[in-house]
């Protein structure tokens, strides 16, 4: 198995959602996990990540549609592994528009985009991502989960939820597997990720109580394995009841 290379995780005759791999050799040990949907020709690409792996998630994503047919890209958060690499799109894609919070719209000149002419700025509430025929991707709050500006991403065809930095275990990527097997064993990959970068309990509660009202069939992390649905909601058991953040504050500070 190379997971350097694409698969697809759902498909019909009109719709796709397709995992973009993942480094073979990454020096820094921040392996990231890139997405992309397409509908009746129409590509949206989540979290296509930093500069260094521009040239692997291009070549991946040509492989499945043409660049010009790329109508949005979307980022969860502002951290450089999610979206260092878009002054490179915004430099590639003719045709696409770029999804970020409002928040972080004024940091993006830092990352070497100064036209935002077709930035579309998130408020705190989300929206939606149109496809031309009226389908669309949810684009569901999930604000401090880590970043203060933070967002998802559910696809109600495919029934997948794209979930960012929340459900990451860090780990090397498998060559032997894609997907979460045993939930309490790797668990044991996401609880210190998780108390440290979440900001609170009641954060991970607020986002359980709105994903639980979703039809969900897999989620798919930012870092680290994937979730089917016994696992993912396992995971949602385990998240809403986690102290994290503020929860361990005096833990964290040490005194």
């Amino acid at each position: 198995m190379d997971n350097s290379k694409a698969i697809v995780l759902f498909e019909n005759d009109d719709h796709k959602y397709i995992y973009l791999g993942v480094e073979k050799n990454n020096l820094e040990g921040i392996f990231t996990n890139q997405f992309l949907i397409i509908h009746k020709g129409k590509g949206i690409l989540l979290d296509p990540g930093g500069v260094h792996v521009f040239p692997r998630v291009l070549a991946n994503v040509s492989e499945y549609i043409d660049t010009d047919d790329i109508i949005g890209v979307f980022y969860s958060h502002q951290d450089p592994d999610v979206s260092s690499g878009i002054a490179l799109w915004s430099s590639t894609l003719n045709n696409a528009r770029f999804y970020v919070s409002a928040l972080w719209e004024r940091f993006l000149p830092h990352f070497g985009v100064f036209d935002s002419s077709s930035l579309v700025p998130l408020e705190d509430k989300g929206g939606k991502i149109e496809f031309p025929d009226g389908a669309h991707l949810d684009i569901i709050p999930a604000h401090f989960l880590h970043s203060l500006g933070n967002f998802i991403v559910y696809d109600p065809i495919a029934k997948i939820l794209f979930s960012g930095d929340i459900g990451v275990g860090v780990v090397q990527p498998s060559e032997s597997k894609y997907f979460v097997e045993n939930f309490d064993d790797y668990s044991k990959h996401m609880v210190g990720f998780h108390q440290r970068y979440m900001a609170s309990n009641i954060a991970a509660k607020k986002w359980v109580s709105i994903v639980s009202k979703l039809d969900v069939e897999m989620m798919t992390p930012q870092h680290g394995l994937l979730f089917k649905k016994r696992e993912y909601e396992q995971f949602l058991d385990w998240f809403k009841n986690l102290k994290c953040g503020v929860d361990l504050i005096d833990d964290i500070y040490g005194m």
